[in-house]
């Protein structure tokens, strides 16, 4: 996963140019808040030029004052370690660290927090136009059953999230596979690892993947 700092590309989803380690876009404004972070670390970058046209793109799908220019510089920057952080830092504010620390308050082990955190990533926590966000996600999910911390079973409850994500995620043309849910958490929910505990096997993408204990 390291190899996709640099990664980079518009795929036609309405956001914009998607681009590093889990898909920050032009459009919703994450890769804006990434360039700020580089450009405070490291001023003067091949990056900070670009800053004006991020703000007035944000929101949208435009490339205006991006194109080429900025997919290039995007990609080599990506060998400095400085970008790498930003990078690294804004993931964890925006997604991993609330999907975690909402995923512990609502009573959830490991594997809850790892699907809140794929939740987060894919769809952001606000609903915006056209799109539904991790916050519907959660309160369409809780209103079939209880999480655990409110007396809910955890296997219930997690299908009834998974339940509303796949819901979501069949209303966007651009993610409309749902393997990541059906061949992979789904099928730690039912083998009942709750605590990610290996061995773990799964398919995405229609790839297969393992990961044996040590």
């Amino acid at each position: 996963w390291k190899a996709q700092y640099k990664y980079i590309e518009d795929i036609d989803d309405g956001r914009g140019y998607t681009a590093g380690i889990i898909g920050f876009c032009s459009g919703t404004g994450d890769m804006l808040k990434v360039v700020e972070r580089y450009a405070a670390a490291r001023p003067g970058n091949p990056l900070a030029r670009f800053l004006p046209a991020l703000r007035a793109v944000r929101g949208s799908d435009a490339h205006d004052g991006l194109g080429r220019p900025f997919t290039e510089a995007w990609a080599e920057a990506a060998a400095d370690p400085a970008f790498r952080s930003a990078q690294d830092a804004e993931r964890d504010r925006s997604y991993f660290d609330p999907a975690v620390a909402r995923a512990e308050t609502d009573g959830l082990g490991a594997l809850g927090q790892f699907i809140y955190y794929d939740a987060y990533v894919m769809h952001g926590y606000g609903d915006t136009d056209g799109t539904v966000g991790f916050r519907t996600i959660r309160h369409e999910a809780i209103a079939a059953t209880a999480p655990p911390a409110r007396g809910g079973d955890e296997a219930a409850y997690l299908n009834a999230f998974l339940d509303a994500r796949v819901a979501a995620i069949r209303k966007e043309p651009s993610h409309s596979d749902t393997s990541r849910i059906e061949t992979a958490q789904r099928v730690f929910v039912r083998e009942g690892r709750f605590g990610l505990e290996t061995p773990l096997r799964w398919r995405v993408y229609g790839d297969r993947y393992r990961i044996d204990a040590r």
